[in-house]
């Protein structure tokens, strides 16, 4: 009986990516969600009985869909995140999960540094009057010079970090590892989180959700947040207290927040994804011809050596 593998992410169900079909040399049936949509509970619940390897994207893995997944042996992310997973519950069915280490960072890294020129020179509000035949000339800021505050230094926030402090700003990080990310020490240093919402010129993220379920940045570090701040979210919707930041955006306290992430994608409310101050992207982050050929290269090869160790 031939295997099959669940294939999942928006990137590669809208265009098969000949990584992926590879797999069908090794003797694997592979089994697409619908394409290019983020797949629902149902469809995924219809799916997945007869897998034994997952090919995942960011769609919910809920217990109903782990509890039909009888033949399931592994699942492999194509990118770092688990977060849509339930993964002690995997664990315990004796799931392995795979991640693609490191795969997408440039990409993820490189539209951080886009967003924050977005903001800081009001690039999408000024396109967008000069397309209605207006001529807008709204004063920007430069980044030389600037604080960005980095929170989390894996892979895509040391990036963030090396790039920032390459264009002349200076950099403050947090991350509970402290790991040595070699870079000069006049211009980068460690700190707690508070310090760094409430002196940081610019506050980007690239962690993950507290493991107790609690806001990172919630209300009272909005709140102290340094006036006009910009904040930048390529990580998690979840990580800020959504009705705090869009209260700070409303007065101006947070002069701009760019986002590539949203609690629910596409967002069903555009409160926050349709706010003057906001500039948002459709996690694009990692989905640039690079990052998903390396991440889908090393999603397959996870597949294959938990499906064929011998491989």
């Amino acid at each position: 009986m031939i295997q099959r593998i669940l294939v999942t992410p928006r990137s590669l169900t809208a265009e098969p990516h000949p990584e992926v079909e590879r797999l069908r040399q090794e003797g694997f049936d592979i089994v697409y969600s619908s394409a290019g949509a983020m797949p629902t509970e149902d469809e995924l619940l219809r799916l997945v009985p007869d897998c034994v390897g997952w090919l995942a994207g960011v769609e919910p893995i809920t217990p109903r869909i782990v509890e039909a997944a009888g033949q399931l042996k592994v699942i492999s992310r194509n990118g770092v995140g688990v977060d849509n997973l339930p993964v002690d519950m995997l664990r315990q069915r004796g799931v392995e999960i795979r991640i693609a280490e490191g795969a997408n960072a440039l990409g993820v890294a490189e539209l951080t540094i886009g967003l924050m020129f977005s903001a800081l020179r009001s690039i999408p509000r000024v396109d967008a009057g000069i397309k209605t035949g207006g001529w807008p000339r709204l004063r920007g800021a430069e980044i030389r010079g600037r604080k960005v505050g980095v929170i989390g230094c894996g892979a895509i926030g040391r990036e963030v970090a090396r790039i920032v402090i390459a264009l002349g700003a200076d950099v403050i990080a947090f991350d509970p590892a402290r790991p040595n990310l070699d870079l000069p020490s006049n211009a980068f240093r460690y700190a707690e989180i508070d310090e760094i919402v409430r002196v940081c010129d610019i506050v980007t993220l690239h962690c993950p959700l507290p493991r107790d379920g609690s806001i990172l940045i919630d209300r009272a570090r909005i709140n102290e947040a340094r006036p006009g701040q910009i904040l930048i979210n390529t990580a998690r919707a979840r990580l800020l207290d959504e009705d705090a930041l869009i209260e700070a955006l409303d007065v101006g306290h947070v002069t701009a927040y760019a986002t590539d992430v949203f609690d629910q994608e596409p967002p069903t409310s555009l409160a926050l994804a349709a706010h003057p101050r906001v500039i948002a992207t459709s996690h694009i982050g990692g989905f640039t011809a690079e990052s998903v050929d390396r991440a889908t290269r090393i999603a397959a090869l996870n597949l294959l050596s938990a499906l064929k160790p011998v491989h």
